[in-house]
């Protein structure tokens, strides 16, 4: 964590194109291109400045609303999610522009850290491979979204930028790889980093990262296992990793949250130093929430099984839709504020949660569900996963954000070894076994290994649940080709009408709209389309 407490924002690009004089001649009051890099404190500056760019709580977040697991009312976020995006949708172009910029960022590291002559040559490689897993991930990044982009392996021009080309998805995937592979030989384990280092990329995480990446592909689920057998298996090599007991503790216990042995690769927070805010707009108004920006979805909400293992629509599951949200998965009460939840407060008090219209003894209820309300939840949820019981007024949070966490290893090796047709009781009890138990599940109709049948269906629910809020979901439902059908239709909130002929009185939230011959992709910002004409657009949008 020391390692980040001394985060500053450096632009090295501007400090070195503010220090360049005629003959190349060193100014001696400033540093110029010719020094910045000669100075070890600037070197480890640049690189924390490439930390700080890797991702951001924003994007973090907001990915949940663009899948069925979440609404959002905010601008493009609504517009995405809706059908109604064109090339001139400025989250197109932000986030185009964001992990360029990074990119770009860890070029100008990449092509200048050699002018330093007195870091050991060691600790510049392992510089090296922290930088060339930052720009793989915006890589990867860009090409879940956005598709065949360009490769940018170098710092680059603005006239060469202005002519780059896009490069096929599997180029950049096959680079992507490669980076991580070469990063993963370098970069030293969990176990041998010392605990003021902790937040540093670790061989864990280039392994963690590349069996996400190809897990995606869909085409090396073999190397998937392998990758993931390494994290689980030969912790001495590649680090120790395990999932902690308590899952609500991950995200709520500053203790467990900061130093936990399931982080892989967090986002790293300080408190009063480097905060996030994100929670203010999740929170409930009643306990200091101030609007919803973002609420849980009824169709995430269903998808919390029973404590004896069975979906809720399943014979003899037991579920009583007048008394929803009892005997369900613990994580759903650990993850959902909903009608009557018994909310925790930082000093052990308590605080019920009344969000059914009318229903709260203290009037105006503001977490009352109310249809166009600009403040209360357009769902009838709230969420409660990463609420910081230590965070400052207004929900001023130094908890870190999980990237990568072992529990998502786990569920990349179930899923690859079911689409292997090798999923049995012992792969179970090693992941969606161990998963629910962590859980709090004790009936062993849940955690015991049920048969094949719909195992696939059962590892994609389990993988939603444990990773709901942590920005996966887009994710999955596009590289399963879900996303045609789970956002079409509405997206709805609780029931608290009896009219049966409306969705069964289910709050209908918002209609969306989902084109499989376009909507898979993001258009390429028009703007740099207008700049660069050897840029080409994606097919279905129009420039």
């Amino acid at each position: 964590m020391k390692f980040f407490k001394k985060l500053l924002i450096v632009s090295v690009a501007a400090i070195a194109a503010s220090g360049c004089k005629k003959l190349d001649i060193a100014p001696t009051d400033q540093f110029s291109d010719l020094t910045f890099w000669q100075v070890d404190a600037n070197v480890y500056n640049a690189l924390n400045n490439n930390y700080s760019l890797l991702y951001n709580s924003g994007l973090y977040f907001d990915a949940e609303a663009l899948s069925d697991n979440a609404f959002s009312p905010s601008g493009d976020l609504n517009v995405i999610a809706s059908g109604n995006a064109t090339t001139q949708t400025p989250k197109f172009e932000n986030d185009w522009k964001y992990y360029f910029s990074t990119i770009k960022s860890c070029n100008i590291f990449l092509a200048n850290i050699d002018r330093n002559k007195t870091l050991p040559a060691e600790t510049k490689a392992r510089l090296v491979a922290e930088t060339r897993f930052i720009r793989a991930f915006e890589h990867f990044n860009l090409a879940k979204w956005y598709g065949d982009v360009p490769i940018v392996d170098k710092d680059i021009t603005p006239e060469e930028a202005q002519v780059i080309s896009r490069s096929p998805k599997a180029d950049v995937i096959k680079f992507v790889v490669a980076e991580l592979e070469a990063a993963a030989n370098v970069l030293p384990s969990k176990n041998e980093i010392q605990s003021s280092e902790n937040g540093r990329i670790t061989k864990g995480a280039a392994l963690a990262l590349e069996a996400r990446v190809l897990l995606y592909q869909g085409d090396r689920m073999a190397d998937v296992v392998t990758i993931c057998e390494k994290l689980m298996n030969d912790q001495g090599t590649n680090g120790s990793y395990s999932l902690e007991s308590s899952y609500s503790a991950l995200f709520s216990d500053p203790t467990v949250n900061r130093d936990t042995k399931e982080s892989i690769l967090s986002l790293q927070y300080v408190p009063s130093r480097r905060t996030w805010q994100n929670f203010w707009d999740f929170a409930p108004r009643t306990v200091g929430g101030r609007v919803s920006s973002m609420a849980p979805s009824q169709e995430l909400v269903d998808d919390y099984i029973m404590l004896n293992g069975k979906g809720i629509k399943e014979a003899g599951s037991g579920y009583n839709e007048s008394n929803p949200y009892v005997n369900r998965d613990p994580r759903l009460t650990a993850t959902i504020v909903y009608d009557r939840y018994n909310w925790v407060n930082a000093d052990n008090t308590t605080k019920t949660i009344y969000i059914k219209p009318g229903s709260d003894p203290s009037q105006p209820g503001l977490d009352e569900y109310s249809a166009g309300s600009q403040a209360a939840s357009a769902t009838a949820y709230y969420w409660r996963k990463y609420f910081d019981p230590s965070a400052q007024p207004n929900f001023i949070s130094g908890n870190n954000l999980y990237l990568i966490r072992y529990a998502e290893v786990l569920l990349d090796y179930a899923e690859a070894k079911q689409s292997l047709g090798q999923m049995d009781a012992t792969v179970w009890n090693k992941t969606i076994g161990a998963l629910r138990q962590r859980a709090g599940f004790t009936n062993t109709d849940a955690t015991a290994y049920p048969g094949p049948a719909n195992m696939t269906n059962i590892i994609r629910r389990e993988r939603r649940v444990e990773l709901a809020m942590e920005g996966l979901r887009p994710d999955d439902i596009k590289r399963w080709k879900t996303a045609e059908t789970v956002m079409n239709g509405y997206i709805h909130g609780a029931k608290f009408s009896n009219d049966q002929s409306t969705d069964n009185g289910y709050i209908r939230t918002q209609l969306r709209k989902f084109n499989a011959s376009r909507d898979y992709l993001w258009a390429i910002p028009a703007y740099d389309i207008a700049r660069n004409k050897n840029l080409s657009q994606n097919p279905g949008y129009t420039n």
